[in-house]
């Protein structure tokens, strides 16, 4: 054991993970921090087992950061397979329902898809993380035991058929935090005068970041060999590309520094900025404020 933290090393930088189906996000993130022999790492979001697709992994000074992508929009690619419905709401669950499937065209496929666009209120599923007087749902469905969740909003930005067959539907999601989409799939299916579970589920986008620019951890094994590993990382500031900039004086960014909120004559009005000092140095993220003062978030060490 002493040796192994002896090996631990500081990385920071967020990886585009392109999470393979049969292991869990946990899994998948110490197969990384073993790889990158990461002194420190988490992920944003979990993916089930049976999902595959894009898994931010943030290591060191990224996860400070890392409670910004959980938050942000996501984007799947959905298979439904209609007429059966399971325990779990995705194949890897007991049929306990079976319901016959109507002979639908297009345009009312399409139809009953444009009623979830928007904001819809949701059910979370029995198997999920959400925790019930501290326990989590899918402990308590595990053991048979069904409790009352209260119902959420969450919004549907885009709902896209992709392709139809006789009992699947293969959909494009793009939608809120917080969004489940199995549910989804469940409620879609129920739309349709039958059930249905998801049948295979991949995660394409989060937030800026897209499943194209990942990497499967059979890359990455072939990059440690070649020793380019590193390369394969995204730094904490252009992880955060789409966010301004503040060039701050070596006066202000020591106020800064020391937790207090300062005035910047360029402040911009979004509400989230990168924190430069006057060499460009970028030390961490601040929040703009209402009355235009500048207060620091997260301070990073890169």
């Amino acid at each position: 054991m002493v040796r192994n933290r002896r090996l631990a090393q500081n990385i920071n930088g967020v990886l585009l993970l392109d999470k393979r189906i049969g292991i869990s996000s946990n899994a998948a993130l110490q197969e990384v921090k073993k790889l990158f022999h990461a002194r420190k790492a988490g992920h944003t979001g979990s993916l089930d087992p049976l999902a595959s697709g894009l898994l931010l992994v943030c290591m060191g000074e990224a996860t400070k950061i890392s409670s910004f992508w959980l938050n942000t929009d996501k984007r799947y690619r959905v298979k439904v397979k209609l007429g059966l419905s399971t325990t779990t709401g995705d194949a890897e669950g007991e049929i306990v329902e079976r319901k016959p499937i109507h002979d639908f065209n297009e345009n009312e496929i399409l139809a009953a898809l444009e009623t979830f666009n928007g904001e819809i209120s949701q059910v979370p599923p029995m198997y999920s993380a959400l925790k019930h007087n501290g326990t989590r749902l899918y402990e308590l469905a595990r053991q048979g035991i069904d409790v009352e969740r209260k119902a959420r909003t969450v919004t549907i930005f885009e709902l896209t058929l992709l392709h139809y067959f006789d009992d699947t539907l293969e959909l494009d999601v793009h939608c809120s935090k917080g969004t489940y989409i199995r549910t989804l799939a469940e409620d879609i299916a129920d739309a349709m005068g039958s059930c249905g579970h998801v049948e295979q589920l991949r995660r394409t986008r989060v937030g800026e970041f897209s499943i194209a620019d990942g990497y499967k951890i059979e890359d990455l094994e072939c990059l440690s060999k070649a020793g380019d590993l590193h390369n394969s990382l995204v730094s904490v500031f252009d992880a955060l590309k789409s966010w301004p900039s503040v060039c701050l004086s070596d006066e202000l960014a020591f106020f800064v520094k020391q937790g207090q909120a300062v005035f910047s004559p360029k402040a911009p009005k979004q509400r989230w900025v990168k924190l430069l000092t006057e060499n460009e140095h970028f030390f961490g993220i601040g929040e703009v404020l209402a009355d235009g003062k500048i207060a620091p978030r997260r301070l990073m060490n890169v």
